[in-house]
């Protein structure tokens, strides 16, 4: 430092102090100490302990550690952080600071404060303190009103009654087209009836066709399509002449076919086969189809001639459909237990994985049979073609009735989408077995989870500067520094040492903490024969009084006296300095 003041900045002289010292010396001539005595300074970044001997600091005999005020903020802000991560970001250095300076003390003895924080008394409840940070209340969302609802229903009618407006013109204009086609198809089948078989391929050549059978296809699909678009009942389609020329083996028997041909007649038989059994199932869809439209057709017409009564009748049929199901499910993984009075599952009971369904049992009686003929003597099993049978029996998975369609859940699921259409106060019932688990939702934040509460932490952390082992620092508490700044001294006066302890002055930012006077009163006693005089004093201004006593020093008349020059420096080095002490002369 000195190397830096005289060689960079260039200063005439400078001076050197403690600020414990100082502090001392300031309250001293305001006679809150004596001339003998201890100063204990718990400051930002170490702890001073230094004994006074007629007014003068005995260097020797102090005792420094590595604590203070920044480690009690650090640790405060460290415990807060753990206990509110989602609020680390208002854990600011200054905030903590200032929350230590409000909210900290010293516990008289840690272990009974802990004690009572534990237990939950009413003690530890009003030592409690609690820091609200800024929380504006979400708006709450009032639930509709019935004009809202009215409201809201008559717009949906209203766009029901559009859309049902805009299909029915799209139905009307695709019946158009189609009856123009049908009609534009039999007056080329008029033409071509006026036409020699020889002339057909050239006449059609501007329409696209091929051959009259061609043309008539074309018309009865036309047919069929307006047919559907009126809602008629259609008729299968029958197979033409054209598919019959297809297949001109399929009725000619096999003694009067080559061996080729028979090939090919089988061929054809499984061409024809599949394309009737694909106009099946398009002939028994559409059936279905038509089906659904006239019910809802139905429906619709009850529900226009009583809506309120129809929406009763829906909401009793989603109920009972509902536990219905639900009911089932039950059986399902419980069984087809009953209860007793007391609602206990009588014994015998079975569940899901114990319940066996009939093709299971029927399984098991097989297995049970086989074994029980085939145990005795020779195991033959396989032998007869009876035997193969059963392995074929055993081996047929169709016992789980769980993949079958199940009509009760789809008329559910229809039922559940017409009321959500119709009734806006309609809420459906979420099926956690069909329905993808969902991510679990957030709780809305409340004011409660903007308060910050201090409990233990309040005396916990400034606890560390009686037990610096806390944080990792191996060394002694600020109780125990004051016996070891006397052992250090050379003299080993009893009455010395009793004045000292009679005059100990706490200084620092830290002996601001409530409690922190007494709690050192009684662990000084612990180090002290029993009825020493112990008395201890804060300073009048704990953070400022250092400042008044360089100030008071630097402006004696003596001052220039205690000062090392940069002559000093340049003359007799840096090995001088070391040795320099300064006479706190005020």
């Amino acid at each position: 430092m000195a190397e830096l003041l005289f060689e960079t900045y260039g200063v005439p002289s400078i001076a050197f102090g403690v600020d414990a010292a100082f502090s001392y010396k300031y309250n001293q001539q305001r006679s809150v100490c004596d001339k003998d005595g201890l100063a204990m300074c718990p400051g930002f970044a170490t702890t001073h302990v230094i004994p006074f001997v007629d007014g003068e600091p005995i260097y020797k005999g102090s005792c420094r550690t590595n604590i203070g005020g920044f480690h009690v903020t650090d640790y405060f802000q460290r415990l807060l952080s753990l206990k509110y991560p989602y609020h680390m970001a208002r854990f600011t250095w200054e905030k903590v600071e200032d929350l230590k300076m409000e909210h900290c003390y010293v516990a008289q003895d840690y272990v009974s404060e802990a004690r009572l924080f534990l237990k939950g008394a009413k003690e530890a409840e009003e030592k409690t303190k609690m820091w609200q940070l800024p929380w504006v209340p979400p708006p709450v969302e009032e639930p509709p009103s019935e004009e809202e609802i009215a409201r809201k229903a008559a717009i949906r009618e209203k766009q029901g009654q559009r859309l049902r407006e805009m299909a029915e013109a799209k139905r009307s204009s695709k019946i158009n087209e189609l009856e123009n086609e049908l009609r534009g198809l039999e007056f080329l089948l008029n033409q071509l009836g006026h036409v020699q078989e020889s002339d057909v391929r050239s006449f059609l050549a501007e329409t696209g066709y091929v051959s009259r059978q061609e043309v008539e296809s074309a018309r009865s699909k036309v047919v069929q399509s307006l047919r559907k678009q009126k809602g008629e009942q259609t008729e299968i389609e029958k197979p033409d002449a054209a598919s019959n020329e297809k297949y001109t083996l399929i009725n000619i028997p096999d003694d009067m076919l080559t061996a080729e041909q028979l090939v090919e007649k089988r061929k054809q038989l499984s061409i024809k086969s599949m394309s009737d059994g694909r106009q099946r199932l398009k002939q028994k869809r559409y059936e279905e189809e038509l089906e659904r439209e006239r019910k809802q057709q139905l429906e619709e017409e009850r529900r226009l001639e009583n809506p309120e009564l129809y929406l009763e009748q829906l909401r009793a049929k989603y109920k009972d459909l509902s536990e219905k199901i639900d009911q089932r499910k039950r059986l399902k993984t419980n069984g087809g237990s009953s209860t007793n009075g007391n609602g206990n599952s009588l014994t015998g009971s079975v569940g899901r994985g114990e319940r066996l369904s009939a093709a299971q049992r029927e399984r098991m009686r097989l297995l049970t049979t086989a074994a029980f003929d085939r145990g005795k003597g020779e195991d033959t099993f396989g032998a007869k073609d009876e035997d193969w049978q059963l392995y074929k029996l055993m081996s047929k998975d169709n016992d789980d009735d769980d993949d079958e369609p199940d009509e009760d859940n789809t008329e559910l699921a229809r039922i559940s989408s017409r009321l959500q259409d119709l009734d806006p106060t309609f809420v459906p019932k979420v099926e956690s077995s069909s329905q993808p688990a969902e991510a679990p939702r957030i709780r809305p934040l409340t004011k409660e989870d903007f308060q910050i509460v201090f409990g233990v932490e309040r005396f916990r952390c400034p606890e560390i500067l009686f037990s610096p082992n806390w944080i990792g620092v191996d060394q002694v508490g600020l109780d125990e520094m004051a016996g070891v700044s006397m052992r250090r001294l050379s003299c080993k006066d009893e009455k010395l040492e009793q004045r000292m302890t009679n005059s100990i002055l706490v200084t620092g930012g830290s002996s601001l903490f409530p409690g922190i006077i007494e709690r050192l009163e009684a662990g000084i006693r612990m180090i002290r024969p029993c009825g020493s005089p112990i008395k201890i004093v804060r300073a009048l201004d704990p953070v400022m009084d250092a400042w008044r006593g360089a100030s008071a020093y630097a402006s004696a008349p003596g001052f220039h006296t205690q000062t090392f020059t940069r002559m000093d420096y340049y003359e007799k080095g840096e090995d001088w300095l070391r040795s320099y002490q300064l006479k706190y002369s005020l």
